[in-house]
């Protein structure tokens, strides 16, 4: 496959007409989910739960007469997650005080706040070998795996035989100063044609040191040096800065050997990647804004046709109205317009939606004739930038190129690929891409898994649209729904540099938001078992809200249709229970050297402070656990696997 069929280019356009668009041919589309139910065996499954003493059964009444005989046998699944026994049956005593004590340091804010400054002193006084042995007693223990692909595989293991599978996370990172990380990201972030190039008359370059852009040029969609370093405000998420296409290459194999190890580790195992390491950010800012550019276009012509505050998907634009509005813009003539939707048989209906105006595309040769924008004001096509370099067009090709690497590495090693979500002013480009993979890789199961962050108000959206084209077009939707790692960075962005602030307004929105996105995921695999979700959370609530929708759709965990997932070294006693009870349950699972780890478990701390001081549950679940293990004179307690 070549890269031009990873990414569909948006229109062509040249200085005198707009030329038809047309759809890639062989794409299927429909309406109507399919209704592929899958079967599951009540006698082994209830002989699983008899099993599990963390569980407690009781019979379901049917949901409705139209469900199949085997839904009278499903059975509503409570998981106890106060049972210490099951939840940290897989730690021995050592493992339960290095959680205590990590999690205690955690509270106190002056450890937390130098934490960076301390393990560098640390390392100088103990020197290396000490040091190392301290962090893999306390911090790295507690939230690393090992230091490479060997050295991670008893954990893996030990995981699996309670019930937990891994998500394999290379988690090194250069530790960079905060001046290296803006000027890395400046120099990375704007195009060098924009650099050299004279001003045209009439435009003008805003110019500030490495801050160069066209006035039409929206402030969110370009680099500013005050934000250059991308880890300030982020918790847990890694952080890749650009140096040279070397070094993506590098960055892929090392994403390539992580597929290779968690192929070879468990079955049905996770991998989890980041666009921002696999070519130059500038690609991803530009398309993004081309991207939220057409899409507003498509919401001006729907609020002329009074159709503004619906839902994307309920914003269905009369044609024969859209055509009027398009031929009095400019955008062509009436025949060249008319050919668009009739020459694909598009508005078949008499209405266009936006997955129909999203479709209005052709494959490209060249991936900078992507980056065109509609220009309201004179109804024109106009290319984002003036020009690009031949370098910059190259880089943008192994970009896609090395997308397609790692997802045909995924299929061959039978791992599925989560590609994680990233700042808002890359996650249109990234959410685009990961899609194209899923239409040409999850035609047959769900290989590749896109990120979802549910701060976003715009989150709900997202994930409907995604649906919606997935039963279209017939392949499986992968979902990993997060709450987002980016909200104090993107907060303080918008309101510094003047765009309005993507993030709900408070965690209760955000929490509404997690469960009307989740909530409709399950609704879509209650109708049509081509959908996935990973239920990514820390929240109990959020957990039981889940288990609570599977009881009430009779959703089987057997089904392998609804994942948990949670980080290594952090809530164990949500994992585990769930697991031994027969959910697919995951650890993100990080490794890396000692030394090379730093900046994500400086992190790691800056997280679990929040995380601890809001809930002292984990620490009085592990206490409760050790007083009965020493009442019960088991004092050299070891698990048994």
């Amino acid at each position: 496959m070549s890269y031009t069929k990873v990414i569909p280019g948006l229109v062509r356009a040249n200085s005198d007409n707009i030329k038809r668009i047309c759809l890639s041919q062989g794409r299927f589309r429909s309406t109507v989910a399919s209704k592929q139910h899958k079967e599951v065996e009540g006698g082994k499954e209830e002989q699983q739960l008899v099993e599990c003493t963390v569980v407690k059964a009781v019979q379901a009444d049917l949901i409705s007469q139209t469900k199949n005989n085997t839904d009278a046998q499903t059975r509503k699944i409570a998981i106890d997650f106060d049972n210490t026994h099951e939840a940290y049956k897989s730690k021995d005593n050592i493992e339960l005080l290095r959680s205590l004590l990590v999690f205690k340091l955690c509270t106190f804010d002056f450890l937390v706040d130098k934490n960076k400054e301390l393990m560098d002193l640390s390392k100088k006084v103990f020197g290396k070998r000490l040091f190392e042995r301290l962090m893999k007693m306390t911090f790295y223990g507690q939230f690393v795996a090992g230091e490479d692909h060997n050295s991670i595989k008893p954990l893996i293991h030990k995981n699996q035989a309670f019930g937990v599978g891994s998500v394999l996370d290379y988690s090194v990172e250069e530790d960079l100063t905060q001046e290296e990380a803006e000027k890395k990201e400046m120099d990375s972030c704007v195009s060098e044609a924009e650099k050299e190039s004279p001003v045209p008359a009439g435009e003008h370059f805003v110019m500030q040191e490495h801050d160069y852009s066209v006035d039409h040029r929206e402030k969110k969609y370009k680099a500013h040096r005050q934000f250059g370093d991308r880890r300030g405000g982020v918790v847990s998420a890694r952080t890749y800065f650009y140096a040279d296409e070397a070094k993506c290459d590098a960055q892929m194999e090392t994403f390539l050997n992580c597929i290779k190890a968690s192929g070879g580790a468990s079955v049905d195992g996770f991998s989890a990647v980041k666009m921002t390491a696999l070519g130059r950010p500038q690609f991803l800012l530009q398309f993004s804004e081309v991207l939220v550019k057409w899409r507003r276009f498509f919401n001006l012509l729907a609020a002329q046709q009074g159709k503004s505050g619906m839902d994307a998907l309920e914003q269905k634009l009369e044609l024969e109205q859209l055509k009027e509005s398009l031929t009095k813009l400019g955008v062509g003539n009436k025949d060249d317009i008319e050919n668009w939707f009739t020459g694909e048989k598009l508005g078949s209906s008499g209405t266009i939606d936006l997955l129909d105006w999203n479709s209005l595309i052709n494959d490209r040769t060249k991936i900078s004739n992507l980056l065109v924008i509609p220009n309201v004001e004179n109804g024109q096509l106009e290319p984002l930038l003036r020009k690009f370099t031949v370098e910059e067009e190259k880089q943008m090709k192994r970009m896609l190129q090395r997308v397609d690497v790692l997802a045909k590495h995924a299929v061959d090693n039978g791992v599925r690929l989560m590609v994680d979500a990233e700042q808002t002013y890359f996650q249109p480009a990234i959410s685009r891409l990961t899609l194209e993979m899923q239409r040409i890789f999850n035609r047959e199961k769900p290989i590749i898994f896109n990120t979802y962050q549910c701060y976003l108000k715009e989150a709900y959206d997202n994930v409907s649209v995604d649906v919606e084209l997935s039963r279209r077009e017939g392949w499986y939707f992968g979902a990993k729904l997060v709450r987002g790692a980016y909200m104090y960075q993107e907060r303080s962005r918008a309101e510094e540099i003047g765009y309005e602030d993507p993030i709900n307004p408070d965690y209760e929105a955000t929490n509404r938001m997690y469960h009307k996105c989740l909530e409709f995921v399950l609704e879509e695999i209650d109708h049509n078992r081509k959908a996935n979700v990973m239920v990514a959370s820390h929240n109990e609530d959020t957990v039981k809200f889940t288990l609570g929708k599977m009881n009430e759709m009779g959703l089987s965990p057997t089904e392998k249709k609804v994942y948990f997932g949670q980080l290594l070294g952090m809530c164990d006693q949500i994992s585990f229970p769930l697991g031994q009870a027969g959910f697919p349950v995951y650890k993100y699972v990080p490794y890396g050297p000692v030394n090379e780890v730093i900046p994500y478990l400086s992190r790691r701390a800056l997280e679990n402070r929040g995380f601890m001081k809001g809930s002292q549950r984990e620490r009085s679940l592990l206490w409760k656990e050790l007083k009965r293990r020493l009442l019960n004179g088991q004092i050299l307690y070891k698990p048994v696997y």
